[in-house]
């Protein structure tokens, strides 16, 4: 199962925290807002009632002939009910409603003096039913107050709470994000700055921190880079001057070995096997000689090169031509691509897979020169089996050998 990022499971963990705490600030404002709307609405519904009763009850006890014309005055609007249980019979006002609907126990109640109120649903509406007695003629007054408008009020307020709870996620969600970018900006500079170490650019640094608690991080970050650089400073000056100094005796060796190689006739025998052993070694001594010169040199002045445009299929021509029996052919596109660079050193290299190709797998068999989608390659075929998968990322190691090397 894939894990979430540092940034990303700080910024879930702050908008769950959000989503938290506004649920609890929701639950409270809907308990406190509905239950103080929903008991000021009782109030006033019994309030009306508790009048309206009296109301009936004078009118029952004097025998007015007014009663109906009363009850559809009491009503307060298309969808509240008036009922009137008294002598066995029920009036009715408003919006009819079958007496049946409502609990029995609820009329049972007004009938025995006790007044009463309680929520229903009645055809789909919802509505408080209020129970009073009537003394009169021992029945029971009911009406039955809309809700509809309460409930409006109670579902659009749900629907805030909700909206808002939703939000406050969101919103928690974002900042998190944009605070935790924030918060680990210095270690994508630490990231940045030790792959471009890794690459070989020993001067980069942390920029300098003002947060009392970055600023010991970025303090020994640069002084570790700046002592690493130091030290490799070093090792490339002790490698340059060693090789500087080894060139005079190297020059010494080449010129006699060059000597014995012109009279290698004269030498017979075993003498003469020693001889040419003796030869190869100091070629090979003078080309690490000059490798080590390069490399030294590389590391002092990485930073002072001046780059200029080369003509590839030239460049690798030239050295092709300028190595011993150099006929290995060259395949390159018309027109030739072009470069930029340092010409020194391209040669230098591709005289490298050259003589690689020619001392350890069997020979040159093709050079090409291939240029796509603005990009330049060289290619270099050899005769031999390939560079084994487990050793192809020691190809490229300064002075590698390989598992072979003796």
């Amino acid at each position: 199962m894939p894990r979430f990022s540092l940034r990303w499971r700080v910024a879930l963990v702050l908008g769950l925290g959000s989503v938290l705490l506004t649920s609890a600030l929701a639950v409270a404002i809907w308990n406190l807002t509905s239950g103080y709307l929903l008991r000021q609405r009782e109030q006033g519904a019994v309030r009306q009632a508790e009048v309206n009763a009296r109301l009936v009850d004078e009118a029952l006890r004097t025998g007015s002939a007014g009663l109906n014309e009363l009850l559809t005055g009491l009503t307060t609007g298309p969808d509240s009910t008036v009922m009137v249980f008294h002598a066995g019979q029920v009036l009715t006002s408003g919006r009819q409603v079958d007496a049946r609907v409502l609990p029995r126990r609820l009329v049972d109640l007004g009938r025995e003096g006790t007044p009463a109120a309680q929520r229903l649903l009645v055809d789909g509406i919802p509505v408080l039913a209020v129970t009073l007695p009537i003394r009169s003629t021992d029945g029971a007054y009911v009406e039955l107050a809309p809700l509809v408008q309460l409930d409006r009020t109670f579902r659009f307020l749900s629907g805030l709470l909700v909206a808002v709870t939703l939000g406050s996620g969101v919103l928690g969600v974002v900042l998190g994000s944009w605070a935790s970018r924030r918060a680990l900006r210095p270690l994508t500079e630490l990231t940045k700055a030790a792959s471009r170490i890794a690459g070989g650019d020993l001067r980069a640094r942390l920029p300098t921190q003002t947060d009392p608690d970055l600023t010991p991080l970025a303090t020994t970050f640069n002084a570790t880079a700046d002592a690493l650089e130091q030290r490799v400073l070093r090792d490339a000056r002790f490698a340059g001057d060693v090789s500087h100094e080894l060139r005079s005796p190297l020059t010494t060796m080449v010129n006699a070995a060059e000597v014995l190689r012109r009279r290698r006739a004269e030498v017979p025998g075993t003498a003469g096997k020693a001889l040419d052993l003796l030869t190869s070694e100091v070629d090979r001594f003078a080309r690490m000689v000059v490798d080590l010169l390069e490399i030294s040199r590389a590391d002092q002045h990485a930073e002072d090169l001046t780059p200029e445009t080369i003509d590839l299929a030239s460049l690798v021509r030239n050295v092709v031509s300028a190595r011993p029996g150099g006929s290995a052919p060259v395949d390159a596109p018309e027109p030739s691509p072009h470069v930029l660079g340092d010409r020194r050193r391209l040669d230098r290299v591709v005289d490298n897979l050259l003589d690689n190709a020619e001392r350890h797998a069997g020979g040159v068999v093709r050079v090409a020169v291939m240029s796509r989608d603005g990009n330049a390659r060289i290619e270099v075929d050899d005769a031999g089996p390939g560079v084994p998968p487990e050793l192809r990322d020691r190809v490229v190691a300064r002075l590698d050998r390989g598992a072979r090397a003796g």
